[in-house]
């Protein structure tokens, strides 16, 4: 069976999924900068077991969950071996031409990696377990204060739901392309760094036209429905916070400050 796209929202009726919409945008804006301050192993751990609570809870599977980073493992790696072979050329082991690794480097990309992998999957969790709408109404709600100043907050909240919901989309197309340039000789697959870099070219050329061509037919779409950035429009209004929002709110809460203690505390290297 093929895996979901990533981003796809998994109706449920978990604690997660009926937590308030801006309560989950909310504690993953405090989740990603607490992922952000981790400098020891102890925060990595804990950070690992909170997330895995979370998608226990939500009712997902972990593999869903990880659909987010299942094919960035070059990615990875790239990220990786541009710390390790570049980052710290005056504590290298050795010098080869332009490459410069050392411990520094290796550590620094270790905490890249682990920090981007953390994010996209805590960001999947929640995309996952959040409608589309629902993230339209609670980004326009929390940035509702800044029109005060002349920000447009509803075209912004608009913008960023139509990025979000086109996630899975250009996902789910994206690997339609790679199948179809494989039957054609595309070698994805190969262990060659040369024949990777040269199938690349056929598959991103047509996700570019494809995204281009999906954002100006939805925006021909949303003028002939009337839509105008400018007009006043009615807006969602949302219930009263409830109790486990709060619980939730106040838990990510502790979870950050404890990271602060533990940065604090520890005895942290210049690279971290």
């Amino acid at each position: 069976m093929n895996r979901l796209p990533t981003g796809t929202f998994l109706p449920g009726i978990s604690i997660v999924h009926r937590l308030d919409a801006r309560v989950k945008l909310l504690a993953l804006f405090i989740i990603i900068t607490t992922i952000l301050l981790i400098n020891s192993i102890l925060g990595y751990a804990m950070m690992v077991v909170f997330i895995a609570l979370v998608i226990i809870t939500s009712g997902i599977q972990f593999d869903t969950a990880l659909n987010a980073v299942n094919r960035l493992y070059w990615f990875f790696l790239l990220i990786f071996l541009m710390n390790t072979l570049f980052y710290c050329p005056d504590q290298a082991w050795f010098s080869l031409w332009i490459l410069t690794p050392s411990l520094t480097g290796m550590v620094y990309g270790m905490n890249v990696v682990l920090r981007v992998f953390l994010v996209l999957v805590v960001s999947n969790v929640v995309a996952s377990t959040t409608a589309p709408m629902e993230t339209t109404y609670a980004l326009e709600s929390l940035v509702s204060p800044l029109r005060y100043v002349g920000i447009p907050t509803g075209q912004i909240a608009m913008i960023l739901s139509i990025a979000i919901q086109f996630i899975p989309t250009i996902s789910e197309e994206t690997e339609t392309i790679r199948k179809a340039q494989t039957a054609r000789g595309a070698r994805f697959d190969s262990n060659k760094l040369t024949e990777k870099a040269a199938a690349i070219l056929p598959l991103v050329i047509p996700i570019f036209f494809s995204a281009f061509k999906r954002a100006d037919d939805l925006s021909v779409a949303m003028e002939a429905r009337g839509y105008s950035g400018v007009s006043r429009r009615t807006t969602k209004r949302f219930s009263a916070l409830q109790s486990h929002d709060y619980g939730v709110l106040v838990i990510v809460l502790l979870i950050f400050l404890l990271q602060v203690v533990i940065r604090l505390r520890t005895t942290s290297p210049p690279w971290v």
